[in-house]
């Protein structure tokens, strides 16, 4: 898969949230969505071993042919980045070291089932929309 891959928490309810808000605010509609559990989330989590315990949200960029990943606040930037405007501006936080920014991350992490609770259904998506999921049985290279 060549372009950027946005992995979630498919029984987090804020994760969940994300990627609705992600479908209908992304103009480009390039962003592919799997979870994290699925067989291409969990391959891509083992050939990143910096991810592997990262629960939440990851983001993979292939566009140039090299797999990367990033988690955490790095991946919650990279996604206001793709966004655009106004989200975009949200990466003038980069200022802050990505420790702080991580803690901040993890702290909201930590209570994203109290908060957000999880999901007990996911929508279905449009065919369209269908489109931009990683089939959990989809190959994982």
């Amino acid at each position: 898969m060549t372009g950027a891959v946005l992995l979630y928490d498919g029984t987090c309810g804020a994760c969940n949230g994300t990627v609705q808000f992600v479908l209908r605010r992304d103009r480009r509609g390039s962003l592919h969505f799997a979870a994290l559990d699925s067989a291409f989330g969990l391959a891509v989590r083992q050939r990143h071993p910096q991810i592997a315990t990262v629960d939440s949200v990851v983001w993979i960029d292939t566009t140039d042919g090299t797999e990367r990943a990033v988690g955490r606040s790095d991946a919650a930037l990279r996604l206001a980045s793709y966004l655009g405007m106004p989200w975009s501006w949200l990466t003038v936080s980069r200022v802050v070291p990505r420790s702080w920014r991580d803690a901040a991350y993890d702290a909201v992490a930590r209570r994203r089932y109290r908060w957000f609770g999880r999901a007990v259904s996911c929508p279905i998506p449009t065919p369209a929309q269908r489109r931009r999921f990683v089939d959990a049985d989809a190959p994982a290279s």
